[in-house]
């Protein structure tokens, strides 16, 4: 599987973006997602994930409530939109895929980066004050 993660840019505070993570490869629909992000001089963090079949979704608490994971079969891609955005969201955000058919998964094992198989090459999103 390969992802693609784009649609980061530069963007005000307040204002929105929705990135995309577009696998190839394999079809994605038995497989978790997540987003984690990287931002300057920290490690990388959990940001919110989508289980295998989309009906459950997790959120970390610097989030919550202002970006939204989702999911389309049918175009084997993954959302994140990103809504009230502020410069502490700035970060290069990075897509994870893990292989999970009919599982569920624990909310803590989706926020570990080493739960995920496949990783895309991160898209920077800069949030100007």
């Amino acid at each position: 599987v390969q992802l693609q993660a784009c649609g980061g840019g530069l963007v005000q505070a307040g204002g929105s973006l929705r990135l995309s993570c577009a696998a190839s490869g394999r079809a994605i629909s038995n497989y978790a997602l997540g987003w984690f992000r990287r931002g300057p001089g920290k490690e990388r963090e959990f940001v919110a994930a989508i289980n295998w079949s989309g009906d459950a979704t997790y959120y970390s608490d610097s989030v919550k409530g202002r970006f939204t994971i989702s999911r389309d079969y049918a175009s084997d891609t993954g959302y994140l939109q990103m809504d009230r955005l502020n410069p502490e969201d700035t970060a290069v955000y990075y897509c994870g895929a893990k292989w999970a058919p009919g599982r569920s998964i624990s909310p803590q094992t989706m926020a570990r980066m080493s739960t995920y198989d496949y990783w895309g090459q991160g898209t920077l999103v800069t949030v100007s004050s």
